[in-house]
């Protein structure tokens, strides 16, 4: 009986250290990288034909499947993946750079006030002009 609850310690010993070794394996040892900053609701697209990419690891592969046929979430992709959260937005960032994957985030709206190129937003104007029209309905 000692041995059954020996091996089965051993077992989940083993179990914990490949669940905290796998994904520093996953990322090459990398905890963050250029793009790895994603926001949890960025949407992930597959771009035509990376889906039949060769070469890629199982994770990366697994990225491009569920994300195949529909929008899927950086936040929703670790939760199927049963990766880390920081670990899965390191491979859509990879995948992003190496052009298999275009990531759609929500960027928030740049009011330009005066201060600045012409370029940079929209301009304290046109906000003024909008607020007018809905005031006058």
């Amino acid at each position: 009986m000692t041995n059954g609850s020996f091996g089965g310690g051993m077992h989940s010993a083993d179990t914990y250290e490949a669940s905290t070794v796998r994904p520093y394996a996953v990322t090459g040892g990398r905890v963050r990288s250029a793009t790895s900053d994603l926001p949890l609701e960025a949407l992930v697209e597959v771009l035509p034909g990376a889906v039949s990419s060769q070469g890629l690891p199982p994770e990366k592969r697994a990225i491009l499947q569920h994300a195949a046929h529909t929008y899927v979430s950086v936040a929703e992709l670790s939760a199927l993946l049963r990766l880390p959260l920081g670990v899965t937005r390191i491979l859509v960032a990879d995948l992003q750079e190496e052009r298999y994957v275009t990531v759609h985030t929500s960027t928030p709206v740049n009011v330009h006030t005066g201060h600045g190129s012409a370029s940079s937003g929209m301009s304290l104007s046109v906000l003024e002009s909008v607020l007018n029209g809905i005031s006058a309905l």
